[in-house]
């Protein structure tokens, strides 16, 4: 009888085996497959996050890949694009992720500028880390992580330390993808605050736009000295080609930063041949720490630059949005009655 019962029962104990191992291999194929995943974009307005891969990187190429659909980065930049296909983007580590640092005065610029709330739909945070981007996904609608296979963006990365060296040629070659996916953007680093709208002072025949450290009264003089940390760039075979140009000529220059490089190419015969159309823009309107706009009336965006030390840069910052509210405040015939100016640069060097 013990026999002939387990022999009757033994069919459905492998059916129960055999489903609980199919479950387990389906299990085990879907984090598998998390685990070749390189990069994790989210945007709010397609429904909510999947399960971020924490651990995930990219392979520090030369070159990222153009076909950025596997990788989610298509989806986002759609999602926060303008009709014609611009977005705003910046870069975002640990070091300026933390709560009441860069990034929060940042958005907050936008949130108390004129006719500026209305931009961060079309704003994309580039994070650098795993810290970076979960700080992205608690503030804002979207957000990519970007991270680089053996290098480590998460700390302050000194001006022209070799981390920093890195950080701002990533940032090239990044923005150099986005162009060949055809969007035109406008990067901003996140201690320039935005206080109107830039766009309709941006010149429509340009392919490529750029704030200035020190800016000598006319836009297409060579001799300006520009600051990476704001421009506008259109998406076509000469922004491109510019940017392919401009990544490469590290290796020309070996130590210098983006900055420096661009001060050197500029003058090449290349950009002449290719035809791009290169724009310095105003302090007037894009000023900055270096050079600060002194009319408040005037200002559309103001860049912390000539600043060492982040202790210095968010001091000065908080300043210069207590300075702006105090400017919104006011009554219309007091703002133009007389040039109302920044109390910075203090604590940040020029």
């Amino acid at each position: 009888m013990f026999i002939y019962s387990s022999f009757r029962c033994s069919p459905h104990i492998l059916l129960l085996f055999t489903a609980i191992s199919l479950s387990c291999l389906v299990i085990l194929r879907e984090l598998n497959s998390l685990r070749y995943f390189p990069l994790f974009s989210f945007s709010t307005s397609s429904g909510p996050p999947p399960l971020p891969p924490f651990l995930l990187s990219l392979p520090h190429h030369d070159h990222l890949s153009p076909e950025a659909d596997e990788y989610g980065l298509d989806k986002v930049l759609k999602d926060a694009a303008t009709e014609d296909k611009t977005v705003i983007l910046t870069t975002l580590n640990e070091a300026w992720a933390s709560p009441n640092a860069v990034i929060d005065l940042f958005l907050q610029s936008f949130r108390i500028g004129n006719r500026t709330h209305q931009l961060l739909d079309h704003l994309v945070i580039i994070a650098l880390d795993k810290k970076a981007f979960m700080r992205c996904l608690d503030i804002h609608i979207h957000c990519v992580s970007l991270v680089t296979e053996g290098v480590d963006f998460r700390s302050e990365a000194y001006f022209m330390s070799p981390d920093y060296l890195k950080m701002m040629w990533r940032r090239i070659d990044f923005l150099r993808t986005v162009l060949e996916m055809g969007y035109n953007f406008v990067f901003t680093d996140a201690d320039v605050m935005w206080f109107r709208d830039p766009f309709p002072f941006f010149d429509i025949n340009a392919d490529f736009q750029i704030a200035c450290d020190q800016y000598l009264g006319i836009p297409d003089d060579l001799d300006n000295r520009p600051n990476g940390g704001f421009n506008y760039v259109k998406s076509n075979n000469r922004s491109i080609e510019f940017y392919k140009y401009w990544y490469s000529a590290r290796e020309t220059y070996p130590g210098y930063h983006d900055q420096d490089v661009l001060n050197r190419i500029k003058y090449d015969f290349f950009i002449e041949e290719i035809g791009l159309k290169i724009r310095f823009l105003d302090t007037a309107y894009f000023g900055g720490f270096c050079e600060p706009s002194k009319d408040l009336n005037r200002v559309l965006t103001m860049h912390a630059n000539c600043c060492i030390g982040m202790d210095s840069k968010l001091h000065d910052l908080r300043i210069l949005l207590e300075d702006w509210k105090h400017y919104m405040s006011m009554p219309p015939y007091l703002k133009t009655s007389s040039i109302q100016s920044w109390r910075v640069p203090q604590n940040c060097s020029v």
